[in-house]
């Protein structure tokens, strides 16, 4: 849920959700569509389908309990290095780097005396690993996230940091170079169309194409098109009719 997603907005949806699925057993079994149903507010939907994949590997493959390595959790669906460190270290104390953007800005200055565009990842991950404190790491992962989110800003917080001292980057008089790296405008952008059409089964047992132009006010290409590209995800299914294009064509959330 916190992948791309603020805090403040997981916090209560987290606490919903895990009332609803209090178990991996109940939340492998639950069906795909009622996942998605329950993740409502937070976005990037094909995320609840990977939730849903990983929940029935788990009970598939570990016999319903969480891996503790990040070698096993990594092989899960929705699980990049990142999650796989930072669930590894955090729930089950294993001493392994969990490395986000932040993290690797923070290694990079300090350590590197570079800002983030300038550091071999290899490197930056194998010196964060030496750098760990192995006896709480997922203390450390955790205080070194908050570090680069609220301190080593892409525009650092010098004065602020409790690094600045032993800092290579700031030693050396480094300057932040920022790039912009906004994402395009949400209104109007093909992500929007997926998301309403998702909005718009929630509530359904299954829709016409037509119905969908009508109830997301999208044309009914982009409404086609934006169901295809559900149904390559897992999120929904389709008739036939409804992946040619035609209005009578029927789609469900999967």
């Amino acid at each position: 849920m916190l992948q791309q997603t603020q805090a403040a907005r997981v916090a209560p949806a987290f606490v919903r959700f895990v009332a609803r699925y209090p178990s991996i057993q109940e939340l492998a079994s639950a069906p795909r569509a009622d996942v998605v149903r329950a993740w409502i507010g937070l976005g990037y939907n094909r995320r609840a389908v990977a939730l849903s994949e990983a929940a029935r590997a788990i009970v598939r493959d570990h016999g319903g309990v969480v891996p503790s390595e990040p070698a096993a959790l990594i092989r899960l669906p929705g699980v990049g290095p990142y999650t796989a460190s930072a669930v590894a270290s955090i729930a089950h104390g294993a001493p392994v780097a969990a490395v986000d953007t932040n993290v690797r800005r923070v290694v990079a200055r300090v350590t590197f005396g570079v800002v983030l565009l300038g550091a071999a990842e290899g490197e930056v991950r194998a010196a964060a690993d030496r750098w760990l404190d192995r006896r709480d790491p997922g203390g450390w992962n955790q205080a070194m996230m908050d570090l680069g989110r609220d301190v080593c800003r892409p525009v650092p917080r010098c004065s602020a940091c409790p690094l600045a001292s032993v800092c290579a980057f700031r030693a050396r008089g480094g300057v932040p170079s920022v790039r912009s790296r906004r994402q395009p405008p949400f209104q109007g952008s093909f992500r929007q169309v997926r998301g309403a059409v998702v909005a718009a089964l929630r509530d359904v047992r299954s829709a016409t194409l037509a119905s969908l132009s009508r109830t997301t006010q999208e044309r009914l290409d982009r409404v086609a098109a934006a169901a295809r590209a559900l149904v390559a995800e897992g999120l929904v299914r389709a008739d036939p009719a409804a992946l040619s294009g035609r209005p009578a064509g029927r789609v469900r959330l999967a």
